[in-house]
């Protein structure tokens, strides 16, 4: 196991800074103060209403996003709500700017088809498709002109905005907000000092919180807010061999692994792991997205040959792995614990 990255300790402390620490800190502060004042005057732009947002008529938009930056929970958010949807027989598409892709042109594939690179759609667009085969992504950085697309070329019904709180150029029926209810808002800072992207009464625009639970069902840190919520847990359900195939979750219990992942806060996978009570022997951790290269994944292979471990990692990360890298990934899945009856109205299903 390993402690929390040098991020997780600035926006995630486990105890009061002491004043050393908040003045070692103080140059982040200083740029928060700055960021902050932009964020706060472009939000009060459209309230005023002097920036406007283009409404699709005809097409049900729901966006999931977050205060946070990175490592809420929001992909399987998204997957679940997909679900829900595609069982009720809606037609479903998910529009998505696809962080870390090399091209700006837009793509628009399903998953029961053949699938873009990474490098054209970038990572969770993949996974989304691979987990969800019946839902179209559109990809691009102009989500309106996707969302038009959405309805006139494709005829779909309703849409999920991934990762689109923040993204008020384009209107929505409902905003669902994730919060990971371990960490809750961290610090209460906003970035770079800490994880919020935007002042915490921006909670006010939220007509749903999506909560994930803490580790084990108890209560985390509290959630301040008086939006309907949906409290939800987590849960390894399955592993996934390197050629696809699904096993249950104790198949590798007690075995000695080396966690490899590409993310905003490992830490989370790593609780995982120990959920499925692997022997984790050691971990190679990156930023997150991070393209993982030949040097890297040839260190990593050596390493855990050494240690008589096999590679394991998330299905994000994989997606972003070569052909040819053994790794098994965990899939997760999403138990919803209260409050279905919200959900289901913010989907529109009645």
């Amino acid at each position: 196991m390993t402690g929390p990255t040098a991020i997780e300790r600035v926006f995630y402390p486990g105890a009061p800074e002491s004043w050393r620490r908040r003045a070692l800190l103080a140059p982040l502060e200083l740029a928060s103060w700055a960021y902050g004042a932009g964020v706060r005057m472009r939000g009060a732009l459209y309230d005023a209403g002097l920036m406007r947002a283009e409404r699709v008529a005809g097409l049900r938009i729901i966006s999931v996003g977050n205060l946070n930056v990175g490592g809420t929970g929001k992909t399987p958010a998204v997957l679940c709500l997909a679900e829900w949807l595609m069982r009720e027989g809606r037609r479903v598409g998910i529009l998505t700017r696809g962080y870390g892709r090399a091209t700006t042109r837009p793509v628009t594939f399903v998953g029961g088809g053949p699938l873009p690179s990474v490098a054209e759609a970038g990572d969770e667009p993949l996974l989304l498709a691979r987990r969800c085969p019946g839902v179209r992504l559109l990809v691009g950085a102009d989500r309106r002109a996707l969302a038009r697309r959405a309805r006139d070329e494709f005829g779909l019904e309703v849409v999920l905005l991934d990762d689109g709180f923040q993204h008020r150029r384009l209107a929505r029926d409902e905003d669902v907000v994730v919060v990971d209810e371990a960490v809750g808002f961290g610090n209460g800072r906003m970035l770079p000092r800490g994880p919020l992207r935007e002042p915490l009464s921006g909670l006010s625009r939220a007509t749903l919180l999506w909560v994930r639970t803490a580790a084990g069902g108890g209560e985390g840190r509290p959630i301040p807010s008086t939006v309907p919520r949906v409290r939800t847990r987590y849960r390894p359900t399955a592993w996934v061999d390197p050629g696809g195939g699904v096993y249950p979750p104790e198949t590798l219990r007690g075995q000695p692994v080396l966690a490899l992942a590409g993310l905003a806060r490992p830490g989370g996978f790593l609780r995982t792991l120990e959920e499925l009570g692997v022997d984790v022997r050691g971990t190679a951790f990156f930023p997150d997205h991070h393209p993982f290269g030949p040097g890297e994944l040839q260190e990593v292979r050596g390493r855990a040959v050494a240690l008589g471990a096999r590679v394991v990692t998330t299905e994000k990360d994989a997606v972003r792995l070569p052909e040819g890298f053994e790794a098994w990934r965990v899939r997760l899945g999403v138990d919803v614990l209260e409050g279905a009856e919200h959900l289901r109205r913010a989907l529109g299903l009645g």
